[in-house]
Order: C-alpha cells, then structure tokens, then sequence
C-alpha cells in the first residue's frame, strides 16, 4: 500500500504510515489535542476595544484639530477630503501605525473572488543621502494601482490590461493586521466600472439612505440623515487540522465529496446551545480578543444545532463597516484556528446530513433623530410611518424576488437552501401575526385608524411568582422564511457562510431605494390632486399591500404544498443556479441598479459573467478532486477489500464451508466499483464537452445538468463502500471522527 508521510503527529521525525494507520494516528492526535491558550491582553475588553484600529480616539490624538473635524465631516456627511487633508492625514495615519509597531501597509479591499486582496509596501523611501526614511503620502494613501488583470472581471478588462486602481474608502477606519496597516478601498477598473464589492455597496447605501430620507420627511422633517445597519451571523465548522489534512476533499473543496453519515449526528439536539468544548472555548476567546483590537464588537458564541458547528455575531453597525468587519473576521477565522489546531469549515454545507452554516443578515434603517424606521411606533403618526416602510420593503422583495434569490445563490450555497433548518430556494416575507393581521386591517379600511400595534405585550408564569412578568416580541420567528421580519429588523436568512454580505446588501438596498422613489412620486401625485399626506400615504399603502400578498407567507416553506403554491403565485421557483442567474439580466433588475446608480448594465453583465465562471470552476473543481479520489483511493481499496474475501472464500470453500453472504458482498462490491468507475469516466468526457462551450452561461449550464449530478452518484456507491469495507482499511477519516471530536 501507498504510504505517506504523517504531519500530523508530535513525533513525525522519522516516521511513516500506511494512510489506515495514518487516519487512526490523526484521530487519536486530535484526542489528545490539549487546548491552546493564547496571550490575553491587557485590562478589559473595553479598554483594549479598537486598540488596533485609527478611530476617531487614535484620529483626534494624531491630528490637527483641522485635520480631525475634516475627517468626520466626511465620515459623518460623506464630504469629499481635499488631497491637502489627505496628505495631513497620511502623515498622522503614518505615525500611529509605526507606534503600534507596523512597518508596511496595504490597501485592503474586495474582488469579484468573493474574499479579500492585499499588496503590502514599506513604509520606506531613499533619503537622498544613501539611507531610507520612512515615506506614506498622501497619494498613497488615496490612490494605488494593483494589477487587475488576474482578478475576475467579467469580460471589462481582457488579461493583456492590467491596469486597475484601488482608492481609499475614507468612511471605514484603517486598522493594523500583524505589522501591516490596511487602508479600507474600493477596486475600479482603469475605465473605472467596478470591480468590486465595496464600490456598489456604497452606492447602494447611499441610494437607500436618500430615498429612505425623502419618505421620512413627510412625518419628520427635521430628519437630516437615514443610516443603514447591519448585523451578521456568522456560522461555521471546526475541525481538526489532522484530519482535515488527510480529507483531500475538505481541503480542495471546503466539503466532503464523500462520507456516509453518522449512526448519530444532530438527532437528539444534544449540541445545541451545549457546553462549548475546552478547545473550542480557549478558539472563541482568542478570536474575541483579536477580533475586539481590531474593532469589530462580537458579542454573542455559541454551539449550534450540527455537531462541531459553531456561531459568533456582533452588535449591529452601520452596513458598510458592519460589511469590512464580516470579511475581516473570515480573515481572522483562518488565522486563529490554525493556533488552535483547528481549521474552521465556511463552506455552506461541509456534511452531508446536518444543518449547513448561513450567514443571517440582519438589516434594519434608522435616522439620525434616533428612531428604527422598522419599529412600531407610540403614535398614528409613528406607527404610519412603520407601515410605509414595512409595505415598500415587501413590495420591494416581491418585485424582485428572483434577483435577491440570485443574490445568495452559488455552487456552494445550493447545498445549504431547502434543508435542515435552512431557507428554502424561494423568496417569501414572514410578517408574524400582530403585522399580519394589522395589513389585513389595512387592505379593507378605509381610515387610517386602523393602524395599531403594541410593541410588546406580557404575561406571567402560571404557579411560580419567582418569575418575573415576561415580554412577548410582536412577531414570532418562522426558521424556514428566507426574509422574515423579527421585531424591528428583516432578517435575510438565505445568505450563505461563505458569501460577501454586500452581494445580498447591494440588491436589497437597491430594490429598497427604487421602490421608495416610486412611492413618493405617486404620493406627491396625490397630494398634487388634493389628498392630504397622512391619506394619500394611507392610500398608497393599500396598494402595496393587496399588490405584494403573494410574497407573504408564514406557514412551513419546506412543504411541497408550499413550492407548488409558491409557483402558483408567480414566485420564482428556479432551481438550477446558472439559470437563476439570469435573473440579474433582466429588465426589471437593470431598470432597479440603472435608476439607483448601484450598477450599470457594463458592470451587471461583468458581474453575471463572473458568477456564471466562479459556478463552472466551482463544480469542475469538485468534479477533479471526486475522481481522483475515486479512481487513487476508493476503488483500490475496495478491489483490495474484495481480493482478502475472495482469498477467504475460496479457503472456505476448500472446508465446504457456506460462502453465500460472502459472494454477495464481493457481488456488490464489484458492481459498486465498476458503477464508479464508469460514472468517473462518463463525469469526465462530459466535463471535456462542456469545457468546449464557448460563452460562461452556456459552459455553466452544462456544469450544472451534464456534470453536478454524477457528483452525488458516485458518492452514493462510495458511501455504501465505507460501509462494506473494513475499518481498518478505510483511508479517509469518517465522519464520525470528524464531527465528534473534542
């Protein structure tokens, strides 16, 4: 048998293994594993909060007054900094770095690729003299120029181009990583379309943000600022780094192309909100502390519902640095885990069987007067302005509700949709009772009385007054709707562990700013014919309301009964994800990002383009590593398995011995191998063909109907192997090796 060398082990000096007992060696190595315990800083956690960050604190201490009060104009108001603010800034940006001991800097920011760039400079320049000085100017702290000609764009730039600019984003602190101070920054093209996420996301906030205003000015016109906010909810898997090194599929793939489940998994709910592991506790306090110096406020951790599945969430923070803070963290992840032995799992749907990892994106608006534009109100008036936003946001998501299912749909995230506690593959809005029933009030009055909510309502513990009076929240939760309304925030529970949040936020926010522009328009239309504002709002509503019933659904989206309602309805039920993609190409979605400035159709084609791409390389990569691992591990394990029974029957047949189950099993064994050995061969001549279609949705298409399916055939025969087979000769670690570690 093949042996390989074993990293996994204390004491590998010297030491080979056959990869049976290689597998063996991992697991009791990750056993063993004693936890990591990491420098703790100084004081508490709101005392080094922000430590590594140039916030306002680190600004008013290493800048003019001037200088200072220019950068939160513009931080606050969005006013543009002149290149002389800039180099002043520069400068005092430069000292604070090399005090927190930084010798190089990068501006940091975020490609098609879906994670994050860097290109790290000294802070060194000749002096003239036959020495270096430290040098960051203002110019650099503005503008760079990395190569964009490697990174997916779509068909804007062609591979001779290289020429791509980033440009400081000057809304979201800079913050140091190790000695490397990173500069927040869009990535445009030399003929400057976007590039990136930050970009589009900007406009979008932007776009809400005004359109939001011009709605609340009619119940408040002292409102002089809407902000969009943000709060994530990061799940992933921990494993140990042993045994994801022996899965070439975790480690190629983020999933297991392979593995039969666990005779227990998440059944009894035992994980669940459990204790937390000592390892894994010693990797949250750890992340905390480096995710803390860098500024961003995770609050909450605990077990989740899957074996080894885990959450963090922070406070809710104004979406573009809430957005910075999310892709900083993955960032973060990667590095700790590692300390810790550990390598932490994104991929939506790492195993099969159990619930996969979302991202819920908590999205809610608010002014600067202090009140949550999604939060019942005191007064008519207060609550009438709930039920504007509320009705145009589930006007906005039933408008475009197959663009913000195109949204969260990738290779990976399709895994996750529809199962295990996951949103299904269609966009429906969950309002809860109390909302519900106030709309219905809504869709027959006449009068706009018939608008009252209470925010909350209590009850008592029957038979222990030890209890305190308890607050019932307006709205219960329903775990399968994709876009429910919770109390005073729409979580969109669709997006995937592993997605930029911007992708969803920048569709969201536009569909939000396009409906809330046609909203005023046709209220100043009727208070134009003579209505007055609280009636001609009322009025419109209603028309919101009875247009966007079809969206609204709170019963159980796992159901057949709900898909084929859904369809019914007009809902987007596509499933194929290169095919829901076209939903970004349409008239509707073009008009949305046109009239909201979010994109342009060069930028939106680029960006379908690149999805359509990362979708083909996604299920070709799969694709590879499934037959290698078929053809160089499983089948001459198998053929091996199958040569020792058939050895043991033809000795037992020498002693007239009953053979029967035996020849079975080699019977099925034989079958099962062949099976897989033909569908590897059959996957990769379909691969061959499709990687001869010229055009990224054709090309991705065929991925999708003529290569995916042989991935869960082929897996199916393998899994049935790996309970064939003997133990001791199987090479890749199981699942229940991987998932119930400790």
């Amino acid at each position: 048998m093949v042996t390989f060398y074993n990293r996994a082990t204390p004491n590998f000096s010297s030491t080979y293994y056959t990869m049976s007992s290689l597998r063996f060696r991992m697991v009791e190595a990750a056993i063993n594993r004693k936890p990591f315990a990491a420098k703790v800083p100084e004081g508490r956690p709101s005392e080094y909060f922000g430590k590594k960050v140039f916030n306002r604190a680190a600004m008013r201490r290493y800048l003019h007054k001037k200088t200072y009060e220019a950068m939160l104009d513009t931080m606050d108001n969005g006013t543009p900094l002149s290149r002389e603010i800039a180099a002043e800034v520069a400068s005092g940006m430069k000292q604070w770095a090399m005090d927190q001991g930084a010798t190089h800097y990068t501006h940091w920011f975020q490609p098609l690729t879906g994670g994050t760039a860097e290109k790290h400079d000294a802070f060194l320049e000749h002096d003239g003299a036959g020495g270096m000085l430290e040098e960051f100017s203002g110019k650099l702290l503005i503008q760079q120029e990395p190569d964009a000609s490697s990174f997916p764009n779509g068909g804007i730039r062609n591979t001779f181009e290289a020429r791509g600019y980033s440009a400081w984003d000057a809304t979201s602190p800079a913050f140091i990583v190790d000695t490397t101070l990173c500069i927040p920054t869009i990535f445009i093209a030399y003929t400057g379309e976007a590039l990136d996420y930050k970009l589009p996301l900007l406009r979008s906030i932007s776009a809400v943000g005004q359109a939001a205003l011009d709605v609340c000015h009619y119940f408040d016109p002292e409102v002089k600022r809407v902000t969009t906010f943000l709060g994530w909810e990061q799940e992933y898997f921990l494993v140990d780094e042993g045994l994801w090194a022996a899965r070439p599929d975790l480690v190629l793939t983020g999933r297991t192309l392979m593995g039969h489940e666990s005779a227990k998994n998440q059944q009894l709910e035992d994980h669940y909100f459990g204790a937390i592991p000592d390892r894994v506790i010693e990797f949250m306090k750890d992340l905390e502390r480096e995710s803390l110096q860098l500024g961003i406020p995770v609050k909450t951790r605990h077990n989740e519902a899957a074996p080894n599945q885990f959450e963090v969430a922070p406070i809710y923070e104004e979406m573009n640095l809430a957005n910075d803070h999310n892709q900083l963290l993955l960032i973060l992840m990667e590095k700790v885990a590692r300390r810790h032995s550990f390598r932490v799992l994104l991929h939506e749907k790492p195993f099969k069987g159990i619930n996969g990892s979302g991202k819920h994106n908590n999205w809610s608006l608010g002014t600067d007067t202090g009140v949550n534009l999604l939060s019942p109100g005191k007064t008519p008036q207060a609550n009438l302005q709930f039920v504007t936003f509320i009705a145009n946001i589930i006007a906005a998501v039933y408008r475009h509700n197959g663009a913000l299912k195109a949204s969260v749909s990738t290779a990976t995230n399709v895994h996750r949709l529809g199962a295990n506690e996951a949103p299904p593959a269609i966009i429906s809005v969950f309002l809860g009772k109390q909302v519900s029933a106030t709309f219905e009030k809504i869709a027959e009055s006449q009068s706009e009385d018939a608008i009252v909510f209470d925010s909350k309502t209590g009850f008592k513990m029957q038979g222990i007054p030890s209890i305190p009076e308890l607050l019932m929240d307006n709205t219960d939760r329903n775990r399968t709707s994709p876009f429910a309304f919770t109390g005073n925030r729409f979580e969109f529970r669709a997006v995937g562990s592993l997605t930029n949040c911007a992708s969803a936020m920048i569709t969201l926010n536009a569909a939000v700013a396009e409906q809330l522009a046609v909203f005023k328009e046709r209220v100043d239309a009727r208070i134009a014919e003579g209505f007055s504002t609280e009636k001609a709002i009322f009025e419109e509503v209603k028309i919101l309301i009875n247009e966007s019933r079809p969206i609204l659904f709170d019963g159980n989206g796992y159901s057949d009964e709900w898909k084929a309602e859904a369809a019914r309805r007009g809902l987007d039920c596509e499933t194929s994800v290169p095919l829901i993609f076209d939903r970004l190409l349409s008239d509707s979605t073009r008009k949305m990002f046109n009239r909201t400035g979010v994109l342009n159709d060069i930028e939106l084609k680029a960006r379908t383009d690149v999805n359509w791409d990362m979708y083909t390389k996604k299920i070709q990569i799969e694709a590879r590593v499934m037959g290698d691992l078929a053809l160089n591990q499983i089948v001459p394990i198998a053929s091996q398995y199958e040569a020792m029974l058939l050895d043991k029957v033809y000795k037992m047949s020498q002693l007239n011995l009953d053979t029967t189950q035996d020849i079975a099993l080699i019977k099925e064994i034989s079958t099962l191998t062949a099976d897989i050995q033909q569908m590897v061969n059959e996957m990769i001549e379909a691969r061959k063909v499709a990687n001869r279609i010229v055009g990224e949705r054709a090309k991705a298409i065929a991925y999708h109907d003529t290569v995916a399916d042989y991935l869960e055939k082929i897996r199916t025969c393998i899994d049935r192997l790996e309970m064939i087979i003997d133990d001791q000769m199987w090479t890749l670690p199981k699942y229940r090796e991987l998932l119930f570690l400790r």
